[in-house]
Formats: structure tokens, C-alpha cells, sequence
């Protein structure tokens, strides 16, 4: 089992920055983000698989960026220049080879 806890969520004006946090109960290699905008079905934003060869969708390439600190067990979501747009619950994910874990999602809201 593995417990994923998400922090870092929030309201931000177009343009600004969030940090989202998951920090995860033991050590996961391949650990990633997903978010589900209002109205829509969950999609993948970001993912850092096993290689740490990191994986953006074509939204999130320039403007976030993934990425881990293996001391604490903790992924992050580094999100510059939001948009309206990226209004979404955002979800941690962790996938140890024979599960996948959720997080319990945080909220993002970017206002024009």
C-alpha cells in the first residue's frame, strides 16, 4: 500500500505560479500527475517513470515542471505562467510495478 498526500493547491491569477507537493508513504519510483478540468475526464499532465526520464503533455511542456526528491519521498508539480485553462483537481499517482495508487487530488483555480 501506499498513502499519497497532496498539498499546495490553490487560486492564482492568470500568469502566476503554483507548486503542488505528494508526498508518499515509502519510495515509488514512477510517480506522475494527473488532472481533471471541470466537466472533462482525467488526463495525464506530467510523469516521471522509473528512467527519471521526465514526460510532459503537450500543455504542460514549457510551463511545468515535475520533478522529485527521493530524502522525503515527495513529488512536486512546478506550474509557471497558468492559465485559465488549467483550471483542474490535480492528482498525484504512483504506480510501484503492480498497483496504482491516487492521491486524494487538490484543487487549482486560475482566474483572467
Amino acid at each position: 500500500q501506499v498513502q499519497l498526500r497532496e498539498s499546495g493547491g490553490g487560486s492564482v491569477q492568470a500568469g502566476g505560479s503554483l507548486r503542488l507537493s505528494c508526498a508518499a508513504s515509502r519510495n515509488i519510483k514512477a510517480m506522475g500527475w494527473s488532472r481533471r478540468v471541470p466537466g472533462g475526464q482525467r488526463d495525464l499532465v506530467a510523469a516521471l517513470p522509473r528512467n527519471n526520464d521526465a514526460v510532459y503533455k503537450d500543455f504542460a511542456k514549457g510551463r511545468f515542471t515535475i520533478f522529485k526528491v527521493d530524502t522525503n519521498n515527495t513529488l512536486f508539480l512546478q506550474m509557471d505562467n497558468l492559465k485559465p485553462e488549467d483550471t483542474a483537481v490535480y492528482y498525484c499517482y504512483a504506480n510501484d510495478g503492480g498497483s496504482l495508487y491516487w492521491g486524494q487530488g487538490v484543487s487549482v483555480t486560475v482566474s483572467s
